[in-house]
């Protein structure tokens, strides 16, 4: 890294909600689109419902270049089903508003979890949806989906058919106050 880059890097930078964007696949390509996969997008194309129309990801901070640390708000809204997934770099989320079901835990406001690279997981959304700051040590990271049953898929399509109606008119936890 030169000097200059180095500098760049060790500075304070400030950020604002306004500025951030969406994710994309230039921050985050998807990786492992198998037989699976594609059939599980083809249950969603039936559910004739937008795949991001329960979701929204935004990148709120990412330090410029290649490496360093990001910072990703993401709304799910309620019920909503993320597919089995990892990432190729570390990830620890902090809730901060609404509920998520993993397995058996059930994390709301305050709590939080530390995922490492390449350790799979997926989450439910709560009743009321779920906001989580996602912080990691890269700028770019990969969304590689994991093993999903079918039934999984059928579940995802399932919610999506059912609550699109309800996921137009909900907003964010933060925004009701």
């Amino acid at each position: 890294m030169t000097d200059k880059k180095a500098d760049e890097r060790r500075r304070m930078i400030v950020f604002h909600d306004l500025d951030g964007k969406d994710v994309d696949g230039e921050m985050m390509p998807i990786d492992g689109m198998d037989e699976t996969v594609m059939a599980g997008l083809a249950l969603l194309a039936q559910a004739e419902v937008p795949g991001n129309a329960g979701s929204r990801v935004r990148m709120i901070f990412s330090q410029p270049g290649d490496e360093g640390m990001s910072l990703a708000h993401c709304w799910f809204k309620s019920g909503y089903v993320l597919p089995f997934h990892s990432h190729n770099a570390d990830c620890l989320y902090y809730i901060t508003g609404g509920e998520l079901h993993m397995g058996a835990h059930v994390l709301k406001k305050g709590d939080g979890f530390f995922l490492p690279k390449d350790h799979g997981y997926g989450y439910e959304a709560g009743p009321d949806g779920v906001e989580v700051l996602e912080f990691r040590n890269a700028t770019r990271f990969n969304f590689l989906f994991g093993k999903n049953p079918l039934e999984r898929w059928q579940k995802i399509a399932e919610t999506y058919h059912e609550r699109a109606g309800v996921w137009e008119s909900e907003v964010p936890p933060s925004e009701t106050h």
